[in-house]
């Protein structure tokens, strides 16, 4: 017999409980169920289908005129910035370069990562992306990394920390006995709530000396995240300096990869890496056209990422309606250089899905464990319903319904491990108040270290005509240049 309609202070001790009467997109075989139900017992999803029995004193979950999805899975966010959330808005990425690597990135304070790591981690779980990798490239020593990881201990989701130092040079901070120390005492033991990533780019030195970096990414069995077809940053050269040293295979995610040739998204493809697209951020800030139009071409697997809310939002919804809409755009302006109508979308509402979830999990290496609904993986799970939203009514193609007409406001639960994290819309347990206070503080800090002359100047930046930036990873030589682009 089951339990129905729980109240919040219900869920915990591991009791099973289960939604009931839901449209589930299960990313898996069958594909959508309409009018099914989702039992968790534990960690784990213990059974997908219609009208299932339940153990004796499983919760229910109402979930008529709702979807229940996989949670959402973002591969690449600076979580750290999310402290000075829209404070670069009206930036081009020349403008963000000036402002972290050149200027201001030695501002920053470890109780700075902190408290932005704080905040994004609770928007994470808050928004249903229940898989948060965080590119900290913050991370100047590894009290830093410290800082970062005691944020991921307070907040109830799962993270990857992809440890990164934008003003260092990699191969140097990552064969330091100071950060093999870090990865001893942290990551010890394998644990899929917390894990660990190398983040570092490849500005193409002409020695290639992030052979190092990768070198210990290999010794130490660690993934490697790296920002690639970055226009003006990072080129081709990085890519074919990866290839021909041996270290492009499946435990790399290349970030962006907006303006690559051809050679490079046909190296990525013949070695199994993945591609992990931003798309509001390449659109904004001038990476390149988003990728998924160009490695969809070539099989390449791609997740989905929001970049920073220094610029951006959290919002996955948002990241979804905006791949799915770049890709469409990019292929009728073809067609139409050809004197062509597209006549069907290639790109689908399902595969941008299937990005934001399965894609992400396969980026890190998680595919077995989480990103769809299938018995025996871990219960990462979000019901999207809001009986009081025109938008939620009716669902007729689920798929679409989710990237198309669903949003932030319509995430009614939200589990995590089979932990139920938000329920009717609130947020269990976490309130927002202690960390709003913490990040308050960070902003008075950093504002008052640039002066207020610096911090008007940085969100409002004037770039000269015609004035070249210096090369952002000041710790090597390489390809990375930016032109600020005359006026008219």
């Amino acid at each position: 017999m089951s339990v129905p309609a729980p109240h919040s202070d219900q869920f915990g001790d591991d009791r099973p409980f289960v939604f009931r009467n839901a449209t589930v997109i299960t990313m898996d075989s069958p594909g959508v169920l309409e009018g099914a139900d989702v039992l968790v017992i534990g960690k784990d999803i213990a059974a997908v289908g219609v009208s299932l029995e339940v153990p004796e004193g499983t919760l229910e979950i109402d979930a008529s005129g709702g979807i229940v999805t996989p949670g959402f899975v973002d591969t690449h966010r600076h979580m750290w910035q999310t402290g000075l959330r829209g404070y670069g808005g009206d930036w081009a990425l020349s403008q963000y370069f000036v402002f972290y690597y050149l200027n201001w990135g030695e501002v920053f304070r470890p109780e700075d990562v902190y408290a932005g790591n704080l905040l994004s981690a609770l928007e994470s779980v808050d928004t249903g992306v229940t898989t948060t990798l965080d590119w900290s490239h913050g991370l100047r020593t590894p009290e830093y990394g410290e800082a970062a990881l005691q944020a991921f201990r307070e907040i109830p989701g799962r993270f990857v920390l992809a440890y990164g130092n934008y003003l260092g040079a990699p191969w140097e901070w990552s064969n330091s006995p100071e950060f093999r120390e870090f990865v001893t005492r942290n990551f010890n033991a394998p644990d899929d709530m917390l894990g660990l990533q190398l983040a570092f780019d490849v500005p193409g030195a002409a020695d290639f000396p992030e052979k190092g970096a990768f070198e210990t990414a290999r010794e130490l069995g660690l993934r490697v995240t790296t920002h690639a077809g970055v226009w003006g940053a990072t080129t081709d050269t990085a890519i074919t300096q990866m290839y021909d040293a041996g270290f492009m295979d499946d435990s790399v995610t290349y970030v962006h990869s907006a303006s690559l040739n051809e050679q490079s998204y046909q190296k990525i493809a013949a070695t199994g890496g993945t591609v992990s697209v931003a798309t509001e951020s390449e659109q904004s800030a001038g990476q390149g056209y988003p990728s998924t139009w160009a490695i969809r071409r070539h099989g390449i697997p791609a997740s989905l990422s929001m970049d920073t809310s220094v610029w951006w939002s959290a919002d996955f919804f948002s990241a979804m309606r905006a791949t799915l809409s770049a890709d469409r755009s990019r292929d009728h302006l073809e067609a139409h250089a050809r004197g062509e109508t597209i006549v069907a979308n290639r790109l689908r509402a399902e595969d941008v899905l299937h990005m934001a979830t399965m894609g992400g999990a396969k980026s890190l290496g998680m595919e077995d464990t989480i990103g769809s609904i299938t018995p025996g993986k871990r219960a990462d799970l979000l019901l999207i319903k809001n009986d009081e939203s025109p938008a939620m009514t009716p669902i007729l193609h689920p798929y679409a319904h989710v990237v198309y007409q669903a949003g932030t406001a319509d995430v009614h639960t939200v589990v995590v491990n089979g932990r139920v994290v938000k329920y009717e819309g609130r947020r269990l347990g976490l309130p927002l108040a202690p960390i709003r206070d913490k990040v308050a503080a960070s902003v008075e800090y950093v504002r008052s270290k640039l002066g207020e002359q610096a911090w008007q100047e940085g969100m409002h930046p004037e770039i000269p005509v015609d004035e070249e930036i210096e090369n952002p990873y000041r710790y090597t030589d390489g390809d990375a240049h930016v032109v600020a682009q005359g006026r008219e």
